[in-house]
């Protein structure tokens, strides 16, 4: 009972370290899909938790019925054809300017508040998730059972602190009333919630492979998306009353964890950090899966050949790539998203 129990706690474990990155343990991510949206940024949160879990449970069933590998498998079934191609094309594109990002994201954070040089950043990420990667699912597993319960505790300790120090003037009105300068937020749930359940699929995929007992990865996939949930709405929550200040932050909960002292800084840096490398690890064992079973590229030179890949494109800048390459991906996702619900309607019904 003791191994199930843990087993599904580590699926929810990498499900969520998959998702948070760079972007959302940074607030950048929040900021720009949901806060900007003013109070319905929360009900936006709510809507991607349900899509992870039907998406999500989906994806699951799907794989393991058809005995899948890699993501790549996945939208050969899902989505035949010239569409499927292109999706497969920009899913590994999106995956590994994703590792680009946070090799961009770790030498940025490492150069702001410690002044080292960027490269230093970039390659301590390189070793660690080379090292990590090498040691395969088991790996990446590992990782995740210790760096996001670390997270919860972090973020919910600043949460809390943040909520006993403004107590007095926080109230639903108060959110409601707090300006903010875009609308469609239910564009932006669609856009965000769509490139995260692809991403997650390249992890999703394999582990259905690995473990091969559907109901286990389908609680631990629910058990990560309302944890999730949480996460990201009392990330949300903070940053909705530091508006419109923390639009000029490149991380902005950062910015809010100054008043409570320097300590809390570094921590929260750490928990960045390490955020950072379990989502690098994920991308690229994603990656690796698909360029193993597609080109029949060994999964260790795999690992090699994608971070030579990354290093260049990681200097294009953290903030521009977030910008720039998730609303784009996020299109391709929701289109997939759709093959995907008719897909499992058609053939599991």
């Amino acid at each position: 009972m003791i191994k199930k129990l843990s087993l599904i706690f580590q699926i929810a474990a990498v499900f969520i370290g998959t998702i948070v990155g760079a972007g959302l343990a940074s607030g950048q991510e929040i900021t720009q899909f949901f806060t900007t949206y003013g109070f319905m940024s929360f009900i936006g949160i709510i809507l991607c938790c349900f899509i992870y879990i039907f998406i999500g449970s989906m994806i699951i069933k799907i794989s393991v019925r058809y005995n899948l590998n890699s993501y790549n498998g996945l939208i050969k079934i899902v989505s035949p054809g010239f569409l499927g191609q292109i999706t497969d094309i920009l899913t590994g594109l999106f995956l590994i300017c994703g590792a680009a990002i946070i090799l961009a994201g770790s030498g940025a954070l490492l150069n702001e508040y410690f002044h080292f040089s960027k490269w230093i950043g970039i390659f301590l990420m390189c070793l660690f998730s080379i090292i990590v990667l090498l040691r395969n699912t088991k790996g990446l597993m590992e990782i995740n059972s210790f760096i996001v319960p670390s997270l919860i505790i972090v973020v919910l300790t600043i949460f809390f602190l943040y909520i006993f120090f403004s107590k007095e003037y926080i109230s639903i009105s108060y959110l409601q009333n707090i300006p903010h300068p875009k609308k469609n937020w239910y564009f932006s749930t669609l856009l965000y919630g769509g490139f995260n359940i692809l991403c997650c699929s390249g992890v999703l995929v394999p582990l259905s492979s690995e473990i091969k007992n559907e109901k286990y990865i389908i609680i631990g996939t629910i058990l990560g998306a309302i944890g999730l949930t949480i996460l990201s709405t009392c990330i949300n929550f903070i940053l909705l009353l530091n508006m419109p200040y923390i639009l000029n932050y490149q991380i902005p909960l950062l910015y809010i964890s100054n008043r409570f002292g320097k300590l809390i800084q570094i921590i929260l840096i750490a928990i960045i950090w390490l955020e950072m490398f379990s989502t690098e690890v994920s991308d690229i064992f994603s990656v690796t899966k698909t360029l193993e079973e597609k080109f029949k590229i060994s999964y260790k030179k795999s690992i090699f050949l994608i971070m030579l890949i990354a290093i260049p494109i990681s200097q294009i800048g953290f903030v521009n790539l977030i910008h720039i390459l998730y609303p784009a991906f996020g299109v391709v996702s929701i289109i997939f998203m759709l093959q995907c619900t008719v897909f499992y309607y058609r053939n599991f019904h």
